[in-house]
């Protein structure tokens, strides 16, 4: 069964060396945007290639078995609801992207389950110590009761 822990936040924000970090901790597979755009020579930042980016993130993390921490922009509600994380970290630590579409079409989340304010390599330490703790604690939950 696959876990999608989205890392979502504007360019600059950190997101991917939280969630290299994140996925070393987990021992998980971790999916980068931009290495995925890159591989799929699919450079259309307009709403519908955002749409198709979101999708072949999620098609991908889903053919994947355990946790997949998948780093991107993820710019608004609709694509966080299509993207469907299990757990989805903010990493809210810069106020403007560099790009002015980006900062147009960009919706702060109405709801995670961490949010990240500041770049520091500390407080990225205990947010992953914290995020590994609670994710191994529901999951031992979940072994005890026989399920998966």
């Amino acid at each position: 069964m696959t876990k999608k822990i989205l890392v979502m936040g504007l360019n600059d924000s950190g997101k991917t060396t939280f969630a290299t970090k994140l996925a070393y901790a987990l021992n998980c597979h971790h999916l980068n945007n931009d290495k995925i755009r890159k591989e799929a020579k699919d450079w259309d930042f307009s709403p519908e290639g955002r749409k198709r980016q979101c999708l072949r993130i999620k098609e991908m993390a889903e053919e994947l078995e355990g946790f997949v921490v998948c780093d991107f922009i993820c710019p608004t509600e609709e694509l966080r609801q299509l993207f469907v994380p299990d757990l989805l970290i903010w990493m809210n630590t810069v106020r403007h992207s560099r790009y002015k579409d980006t900062n147009k079409l960009f919706e702060p989340p109405k709801w995670f389950h961490f949010q990240i304010r500041n770049k520091q390599d500390s407080l990225f330490d205990l947010a992953i110590k914290q995020i590994k703790s609670l994710i191994m604690a529901d999951f031992s939950t979940i072994l005890k009761d026989g399920s998966k």
